[in-house]
């Protein structure tokens, strides 16, 4: 697709996401945060409440340690506190119109997607699977270097990451990993997965942007890249450099191989890392409700 005289069609409207009820808060927080990047005025998911009353539980549970702990403006912290409790106990959801009108209904269906689906060089508008870029002689497939990070990842995506480099030892593409937040980091390090991020090899960067912003660091000069970050525009991640936008797991991959994989090296090595015995452990999200008093400090002062 041509970056000349395109129209964005997203800029100033509000976008509306239906059909994923059971998705977590911090799933829809990726595709709400995603609408931004969209130029759109709001997004809203429409969620069941148990996601919902899952997610207002673990920050209750946050809030109140942050209180005991003393930090500043307690009674504004336990009033946000109480206002949670008070929906949990009588949950109502804004529901849209039955009649209402859209400015346009885009519907995707979900079971079409069998391989994985990337933002080329350099344009977060041109988007192609796996399998398309790869038989397309002018996009580049070795990639020099990876980035995992950026406000749109989660804690799960680091840990399905290092599970795909477990074992593996260095990974041939140069790798830099920047979690979102320092609890993340935290827990991150405490659950072991920091040693396997250094066991591949990777290049640890602190807690927030980095290479997202380009402003902490940057990669080498016409780097061919592989990130999770938001946008791809023209020298945002470095000079000259080449970058896809895509997946934690192919990031995995692709850092591993020091390319972008096949659609049958992804679907042997992936499942075989990330099984069903161990996806709920991978994909699971700070609750800070389930967690013990001890574990919920260190988490509150990291």
């Amino acid at each position: 697709m041509r970056k000349k005289g395109k129209k964005n069609i997203f800029a100033g409207t509000i976008i509306e996401i239906q059909g994923l009820p059971d998705l977590k808060v911090e799933q829809a927080f990726e595709l709400s945060d995603a609408s931004a990047e969209r130029s759109a005025a709001a997004c809203s998911v429409q969620l069941n409440k148990e996601p919902i009353i899952e997610y207002l539980s673990s920050n209750i549970a946050l809030i109140e340690k942050m209180v005991e702990e003393g930090y500043a403006d307690a009674k504004t912290l336990q009033r946000r506190a109480d206002k949670m409790k008070e929906w949990i106990k009588n949950p109502q959801l804004l529901q849209p119109d039955a009649d209402a009108e859209y400015l346009a209904t885009i519907e995707i269906n979900l079971d079409n997607i069998k391989e994985p689906i990337l933002a080329c060089p350099n344009d977060p508008d041109d988007v192609a699977t796996l399998g398309e870029i790869l038989a397309d002689d002018k996009r580049p497939k070795n990639i020099d270097e990876v980035f995992v990070g950026s406000c749109m990842t989660n804690i799960g995506l680091f840990r399905a990451l290092g599970e795909v480099l477990k074992g593996e030892g260095a990974a041939k593409a140069k790798l830099w990993i920047a979690p979102p937040t320092k609890m993340d980091e935290a827990q991150l390090t405490q659950e072991g997965y920091y040693a396997l991020f250094a066991a591949a090899g990777a290049r640890i960067e602190i807690p927030g942007c980095s290479l997202c912003m380009g402003n902490q660091a940057q990669v080498s000069e016409g780097a061919s890249v592989f990130s999770t970050s938001t946008r791809n525009f023209d020298n945002r991640l470095g000079k000259g450099s080449q970058v896809y936008l895509g997946s934690a797991e192919v990031a995995a991959v692709t850092a591993l191989l020091g390319r972008l994989p096949s659609v049958k090296e992804y679907m042997e090595i992936v499942p075989k890392k990330i099984t069903e015995k161990n996806k709920e452990g991978v994909y699971k999200y700070l609750n800070f409700h389930q967690v013990t008093s001890a574990q919920l400090t260190n988490l509150v002062h990291s």
